[in-house]
């Protein structure tokens, strides 16, 4: 039986056993009440009439019209008050007894017998009233013993509710809150038994089919793939990097702690909004959703504020493609934004290019002294030298220039990392500048038999370009091409103009350079391994470093064995 059905009729039925006891209480008074009413009207008022009648019989005279005039009253409201067996006889025989004491109000014996009468009809009317009383009792009797059945069954349904309806709730609440525990402890096993017809039992069995459900979902991959996700959610919101994930829509998917407090977003915030629609109001997303249109552009790493300071950020975008399964095709899923803080690195390269700086400024004036000192040894008025000394001194020469150069290097290479370089970008002819360069490294080249080369078209535009610096480069190339070419070689310098740029090429046929070093071959202090240690690494890092100050491109084209073209462009 329902639970509900339960209720109403224990409820209903409580209910009508109060109405029928509240019924029969009233029943029962209204019962004796009435027999009350009637004793009083019935027979009191009569023993009332005949109390007067007796009064006004002894006081009675012959010419007392008054008292005779009281008992005829009282007398005729005895006759219309006649309730009991043989009391209309009985006032019958008073009326008559009366007639005769009207014609003879002296006589004795009548009066005797009128009050005889009197007294006959006041005995029936107490008899009445003990009657009436007895069965006033018993309506009393039956009605306490009708109220104490009544209100037995009222006790005993109630309390047969107070006693099973609420174990009948409890308990298999009780057991289901059991149950639902140790679901929550990942007991999937648990289910609940009892198995009534009642709401309980409709709620046991979705509870059940629900566990049953939730185990077979704990013991299906999907558990673990969620699981695995929220492993690595814990994984990537605990990394001191910054990471932000973006699907194929451009949806925020993720963010970990470190990105939500430099983007001054809160999860709610930012996790499943476009990040498109937030880059409007937040310039940092807006920088890093940004596409590079330019591989070849110089990725400057970000400067934020963050942790109390600004700090130094290298954005990495790695987009995650899959394979479908039964398909060849890659789809783009997303991306995934790191910023990699290296705000330490950034404070030790301030610190060293300031070393560099102060270390090369302070290294070129005693490497002048040096170079005077030689100058003056050569001179044949401080005296002759044997060829040993002359060849000591040239050795310290070379060292000397050697050193120079590289002091000049380092000092260029602070500049640089500073932003301090000075460039006077003004209207440049590309010849002269080919012709400057080739004249700088000419002795270097006929030492070694090289031929050098120039390739230019006529009529030549001029250059948007610092002359002094794109020379500086270009004999830095010569100087490499000379350095790793065979003797009696070739070097062709090209100059060309392609699509309002001009190209100078450096065009050698030496040994060429292996395909996993041509990406690093213009990174700072970068060395082929393998190849003469006769500088610092950093000409070339040097030379992109001032071709891009001046909106120029720099690169290399290269195979193993067949020579190298290093180029760079400038507009014209």
């Amino acid at each position: 039986m329902r639970i509900k059905t339960k209720l109403n009729l224990g409820v209903g039925l409580l209910f009508l056993m109060i109405i029928i006891l509240s019924l029969v209480s009233a029943y029962s008074v209204f019962l004796i009440k009435q027999d009350t009413e009637n004793i009083l009207k019935s027979n009191y008022n009569t023993l009332e009439y005949s109390r007067n009648m007796i009064f006004a019989l002894d006081g009675m005279k012959l010419d007392s019209k008054e008292t005779i005039q009281n008992f005829e009253e009282n007398l005729k409201k005895q006759t219309q008050n006649i309730t009991e067996p043989g009391e209309k006889q009985a006032t019958e025989k008073l009326m008559a007894s009366f007639a005769l004491l009207e014609k003879n109000n002296a006589d004795e014996n009548l009066k005797a017998q009128i009050r005889q009468d009197i007294f006959a009809i006041m005995k029936l009317n107490l008899d009445a009233i003990k009657q009436k009383s007895d069965i006033a009792k018993q309506s009393a009797e039956t009605a306490n013993l009708s109220i104490a059945i009544v209100g037995t069954l009222c006790f005993l349904i109630a309390f047969n509710l107070l006693v099973n309806l609420p174990n009948n709730i409890a308990n298999p609440i009780k057991e289901l809150t059991f149950s639902i525990k140790e679901i929550a402890n990942k007991n999937y096993s648990e289910r609940v038994h009892f198995t009534s017809h009642s709401e309980f039992g409709d709620l046991a069995k979705s509870f059940n089919t629900m566990a049953q459900k939730l185990e077979e979902y704990h013991d299906s991959n999907v558990y673990k793939l969620l699981f695995e996700k929220k492993r690595l959610e814990t994984l990537i919101n605990n990394m001191n990097d910054p990471i932000i994930g973006l699907d194929h829509a451009g949806i925020v998917l993720f963010a970990n702690d470190e990105a939500l407090k430099i983007i001054g977003l809160k999860s709610e915030d930012a996790i499943g909004k476009s990040a498109s629609e937030l880059a409007n109001t937040n310039d940092l997303i807006r920088s890093l959703i940004l596409k590079e249109t330019d591989g070849n552009s110089k990725k400057q790493p970000l400067k934020i504020f963050a942790n109390a300071k600004e700090s130094y950020f290298e954005k990495e975008t790695i987009n995650i493609t899959i394979t479908p399964t039964g398909e060849e095709k890659e789809i783009n899923i997303g991306d995934v934004i790191i910023l990699r803080n290296i705000t330490l690195f950034k404070e030790l390269d301030f610190a060293k290019t300031n070393f560099i700086a102060t270390v090369s400024h302070e290294l070129k004036t005693p490497i002048a002294s040096i170079k005077l000192s030689l100058q003056l040894l050569e001179n044949t008025k401080t005296g002759e030298m044997n060829d040993d000394q002359k060849q000591l001194v040239e050795s310290i020469k070379d060292d000397s220039q050697r050193l120079l150069k590289i002091t000049g290097e380092l000092l260029n290479l602070s500049q640089l990392e500073t932003g301090n370089i000075q460039l006077n970008i003004g209207k440049s002819n590309p010849n002269e500048i080919i012709n400057y360069a080739v004249e700088a490294v000419k002795v270097q080249a006929d030492q070694k038999q090289i031929q050098l080369i120039i390739d230019a078209d006529e009529n030549l535009k001029d250059v948007k370009a610092d002359s002094e610096k794109t020379g500086w480069v270009l004999i830095n190339y010569l100087s490499n091409a000379i350095r790793y070419s065979s003797e009696k070689s070739t070097i062709l310098i090209k100059l060309k103009e392609e699509n309002n740029q001009m190209v100078f090429q450096v065009i050698d046929t030496g040994k060429g350079i292996e395909p996993r070093y041509k990406d690093k071959v213009f990174d700072k202090y970068f060395q082929i391994p393998g190849s003469p240690k006769s500088g610092t690494g950093l000409g070339l890092a040097i030379s992109k470093e001032f071709i891009e100050a001046q909106n120029g491109t720099v690169g290399v084209e290269s195979n193993l064995g067949l020579g190298s073209t290093f180029w760079f462009t400038l507009k014209v």
